[in-house]
């Protein structure tokens, strides 16, 4: 049975509780440049159903949940709620937040009650309301104690509990999981699934944010996957598995390997994922990944326990690898040519093996080779430094370049990376102090 697709689906966007049309989100920077964030997102929640939404960091998923919940308006395009266009916060859609956002000042009871409090609900409904959510969120007997006395655990029930009391239509979940640990998150997770498949909580559609893709499959019905630069949805993911999903199960890994090879696979010459890699741009969003990690990873593939190659959710398990500091290294040795992804497997190339298997010297000349011939990048300020009589330029003057591609901070990150990278691979010097790149001692 095949719960696969990479692309956009065709089917039609009615009957939704929650409907986004043509969203998009752009940033006036410091120079009155505009920065786009998300373009053209079509998207609609439709009853009964949880929707995931992955991406990699600086997708603009954060941004577009925020866009749904009516904190902040879109760009361009248009957000409905059961057909009426969302201008604001709409009574009837409630958010978790990663970093709970509870006030230190009042008790778990008055956190809970607060949004009461703020529709006008009288005080005895009030009570009764907040104790009631309290309870079905496995909390009761800490009404009066402040958070400054929970585990974040506990505090992050208080936020379900302070998104539930208002009885929500749609709930919206900014990687609620993330700030806990691992054994928290699960049996928190699994609270939540079980209220929503028992019909416990009046809640009729859930859109969670994620930065863990097993978490996804597990709680969602489909997956929504975010691309960068700007933020579109580039693939979609159904997913047909009966609940509750056993992460061990045939099935379950299929779909965590799909998506994992959705996520770290760059686009092809034709658009699609899998094909020949398209050749990145000056501007291109580098990964933000350092050399002995990437070298350390490498070392570590050629090693018989993989022997070249191996199953990405299983290597993140083992390596005890976050998606985040994953994806970045994965990324780093597609663009390099040392190893290719398909099938959520990672492969090493011949060029990758050759580099785990060199010397010190030989394998600084290789990761200078691949440098300059595949980020466009470095190859540009070495250009431009050996074609300076002095040898030398501002790092300035190449930060002018990117800001035309990225945003004032993330242009400024970029080329700290790209820095970092030259001067291991010896192309350049960099002088922090001058902020000057050069070829001094080369």
């Amino acid at each position: 049975m095949s719960v696969l697709t990479e692309d956009r689906p065709t089917a039609a966007l009615d009957a939704a509780l929650l409907l986004a049309s043509g969203v998009s989100k752009s940033y006036r920077t410091p120079d009155h440049l505009g920065r786009l964030v998300l373009e053209g997102i079509d998207f609609a929640l439709r009853e009964g159903e949880v929707v995931a939404i992955l991406g990699k960091s600086g997708s603009g998923k954060s941004t577009f949940l925020r866009i749904l919940a009516g904190l902040i308006p879109p760009s361009g395009g248009r957000v409905d709620y059961r057909g009426r266009p969302v201008t604001g916060p709409v009574q009837g859609i409630a958010m978790v937040f990663q970093s709970f956002a509870l006030f230190p000042w009042l008790t778990v009871l008055g956190n809970v009650e607060l949004g009461l409090e703020a529709l006008g609900v009288a005080a005895a409904e009030r009570r009764r309301r907040a104790v009631e959510a309290i309870d079905v969120i496995g909390l009761d007997g800490f009404e009066s104690a402040y958070p400054k006395e929970l585990s974040g655990g506990m505090r992050q029930r208080v936020g379900f509990a302070r998104a539930l009391v208002v009885n929500p239509d749609i709930l919206l979940l900014d990687e609620p999981f993330s700030a806990l640990d691992v054994l928290t998150a699960e049996t928190l997770r699994n609270d939540l699934i079980d209220l929503w498949s028992e019909r416990r909580i009046p809640t009729k559609g859930i859109v969670i944010v994620s930065h863990n893709i097993a978490e996804a499959v597990e709680m969602a019905d489909r997956i929504m996957v975010f691309s960068s630069d700007p933020g579109r949805i580039s693939a979609e993911v159904p997913i047909a598995l009966p609940r509750p999903r056993d992460w061990e199960s045939a099935a379950f890994r299929q779909i965590v390997d799909h998506v994992y090879t959705l996520m770290t696979t760059l686009p092809g010459r034709d658009g699609r994922r899998g094909a020949r890699p398209e050749p990145i741009g000056l501007g291109y969003r580098l990964p933000d990944a350092a050399v002995q990690q990437l070298s350390g990873l490498i070392e570590r593939l050629t090693e018989p326990a993989y022997n070249g190659r191996a199953d990405l959710p299983h290597l993140a398990d083992e390596e005890n690898l976050d998606v985040d500091d994953l994806f970045p290294l994965i990324e780093f040795m597609q663009i390099l040519g040392w190893a290719n992804v398909s099938g959520g497997d990672i492969e090493l190339t011949p060029a990758g093996r050759a580099y785990a298997e060199a010397d010190m010297l030989p394998r600084k000349q290789m990761f200078a080779d691949a440098l300059l011939k595949h980020v466009p990048l470095a190859a540009h300020i070495r250009r431009v430094l050996d074609e300076r009589p002095g040898h030398r330029a501002p790092a300035a003057r190449f930060l002018r370049e990117l800001e035309d591609h990225l945003s004032e901070e993330e242009a400024e990150r970029v080329l700290e990376t790209v820095i970092n990278w030259g001067r291991h691979a010896e192309i350049f010097a960099y002088d922090y102090d001058d902020e000057v790149l050069s070829l001094e001692n080369f």
